[in-house]
């Protein structure tokens, strides 16, 4: 089981709490993870991902094991930690300002 933790709008969005488990087959990879939650909240298309490119939104950003995992390759395994449920995928909106 996946666990992925989500920022304040998505979780409204979504209408779920602080923190979602998700069931995905095969390895787990932030594309496989997104592929599943956006499979089992439909709402969430287009928000975390580009509809046609599927690149990550400018505005949001990936951890987990206290890690940055933004720029990864979507296909990349993610951490064991995460991938075996002791540790979530965190994704976090980034705050923008001056």
């Amino acid at each position: 089981m996946i666990r992925v933790t989500l920022p304040p709008h998505l979780r409204t969005l979504a209408q779920v709490g602080w923190e979602v488990e998700l069931e995905v087959e095969g390895r787990a990879t932030q594309r496989s993870v997104l592929d599943t939650l956006e499979a089992q909240y439909p709402m969430l298309r287009g928000t975390i991902r580009d509809h046609v490119t599927h690149e990550r939104r400018p505005f949001l950003r990936f951890f987990a094991c206290e890690e940055d995992l933004s720029h990864e390759s979507p296909d990349a395994p993610l951490p064991d930690a995460v991938a075996s449920g002791a540790e979530p995928l965190v994704i976090l909106g980034a705050i923008a300002g001056g």
